[in-house]
């Protein structure tokens, strides 16, 4: 069994950004741990984060990490006027989505269809 990570270059972050925001939702609240969601959104971000500076470079990396954290910071507040599930749900499709567009798609992994 290899332990070896995968190249930086060949993951897809915008599912790592998911599964960090709403990971780290279901873990802290679940567990009744904050911390520890605090580890499982942060394992992501660093994952997900060595992908955006080796493919986009360190401003890239910068803007979609900042996206990450602020979408944590904003989910607080956010859940007081729309709910909890909505909140980590909203800021979650903005993070992904600025990482799709912004490092997965720019990476050229989008494929155009036929139509």
């Amino acid at each position: 069994m290899s332990t070896a990570l995968k190249s930086a270059e060949s993951v897809r972050t915008a599912p790592i950004v998911a599964v960090g925001l709403i990971g780290g939702y279901v873990t802290a609240r679940e567990t009744g741990i904050r911390p520890l969601g605090g580890v499982v959104l942060g394992a992501a971000g660093l994952y997900a984060g060595r992908t955006w500076l080796a493919r986009r470079g360190p401003a890239t990396a910068a803007v979609l990490g900042a996206a990450y954290v602020l979408g944590f910071g904003l989910s607080h507040p956010l859940a007081k006027k729309i709910g909890s599930w909505p909140a980590v749900l909203t800021v979650t499709a903005a993070a992904a989505g600025a990482s799709a567009v912004l490092s997965d798609a720019a990476y050229g992994e989008w494929e155009r269809t036929a139509s």
